[in-house]
């Protein structure tokens, strides 16, 4: 979650049920195809892999607002990212007290009674509530997102402070983890937090994963992906540093997927082979085929060269990690160029490849009007190679 000072505002837009109060334009900056016409916030998108026939549809998410509370809309593309149709919605009547920070995982090994393919979907429930004690609903899918039922609550708020940012893995043992961010730490401002569960039923006590020294700072927002060598790989930001990396990423590592180094480390800032750097709002995805070498690939709503200037670049990257390599920059299937440090343009983009791993899509929101859009595209990467970078 971004620093303190620029968390209400970013409540108030994604609490609403009408039209967002931040400044308005009548054509978006973005490029891409509107994933639909309505509001889409915090934009996921998976390629399932674990799903038998289906294997290779792209899903999304995102969330919209009515007079009930939250939709968790999803859309499926059978033709590799070139177009997406809506086909099923997550409907939790909790989220008319507030709904933020959706978020997506196909399951790929059984967990519990759920077998392999299973979606999951979640978000952060209840900030406007009365005396809010904010949870984190679970909904689960057999059928590749069509129809969605309620499994279990991974957390409600120990107090008032808010549970953001949720995010799902399965450890190397196969237990589903539940990561967020969390402002109940008396002794911190913000940590970062998981709970692990083998049926999906039960959950354990919360474990801290970052917890700075400085109690001041804010980490937030952690992905995980798992690597073709069977390891983890944790990205995330910190925010409230109070000077040219404020939100920026930062990374670690786990051989097992639950055990991520003292929860004090900060973890090392993730930067490109020039020093380039994202700030604000990042997401990580595997694109490679699955069964070879792994690429990695990021993107995050502000580019910073090495000096913390705003790149050119800024809302038109992606970063490409090949095997391992360094990371290296690409142009952005969706360009929302020279997004602000402000809810909605280049907010949480989300990214995911073809069967192959050699196209990249992407979708990314901009603002069309008071509406904050979806926007999808996609770019030919080419495959990663063994041993390239």
């Amino acid at each position: 979650m971004r620093a303190a000072h620029l968390l209400l505002p970013l409540l108030v837009l994604l609490a609403l049920s009408g039209p967002e109060t931040v400044a308005a334009v009548e054509k978006p900056a973005a490029t891409g195809t509107p994933l639909r016409d309505g509001t889409g916030l915090y934009p996921r998108l998976v390629r399932l892999q674990s799903s038998g026939a289906a294997d290779g549809t792209l899903v999304a998410s995102v969330l919209d607002f009515g007079p009930d509370g939250a939709i968790g809309r999803i859309f499926h593309s059978t033709d590799g990212g070139q177009s997406f149709a809506e086909v099923g919605q997550v409907l939790d009547g909790g989220t008319v007290a507030g709904a933020c920070c959706s978020t997506l995982i196909e399951l790929p090994v059984q967990v519990g009674a759920m077998p392999p393919g299973t979606l999951l979907w979640t978000a952060s429930v209840g900030q406007n509530g009365d005396g809010r004690r904010m949870t984190l609903p679970i909904w689960q899918s057999g059928d590749q997102g069509r129809t969605w039922r309620y499994l279990s609550t991974c957390r409600t708020a120990e107090g008032t402070g808010g549970i953001w940012e949720p995010e799902f893995s399965v450890t190397a043992d196969n237990q589903l983890v539940c990561h967020y961010a969390d402002e109940n730490d008396p002794a911190h401002s913000q940590v970062l937090r998981e709970s692990f569960s083998a049926d999906g039923l039960t959950w354990s006590a919360p474990f801290p994963t970052v917890a700075p020294v400085n109690a001041g700072l804010r980490p937030g927002m952690a992905n995980v992906r798992r690597v073709a060598d069977g390891s983890f790989f944790m990205s995330y930001e910190i925010c409230g540093t109070g000077n040219q990396y404020d939100c920026a990423t930062h990374f670690r590592t786990s051989v097992d997927g639950a055990n991520w180094g003292p929860p004090e480390d900060e973890g090392p800032l993730l930067t490109s082979e020039t020093g380039q750097y994202f700030t604000h709002a990042q997401t990580l995805a595997r694109i490679d085929a699955g069964t070879g070498p792994t690429r990695l690939a990021m993107v995050g709503q502000q580019l910073r060269e090495a000096n913390g200037e705003i790149s050119p670049g800024s809302g038109a990257t992606v970063m490409i990690s090949d095997d391992g390599g360094p990371w290296r920059s690409v142009p952005a299937p969706v360009q929302v160029p020279s997004p602000p440090n402000a809810p909605c343009p280049n907010y949480s983009s989300t990214l995911a490849s073809t069967v192959d791993g050699a196209t990249l899509v992407e979708i990314a929101t901009d603002l069309v009007g008071e509406i904050c859009q979806p926007f999808f595209a996609s770019l030919l990467l080419g495959r990663v190679s063994p041993g390239h970078g």
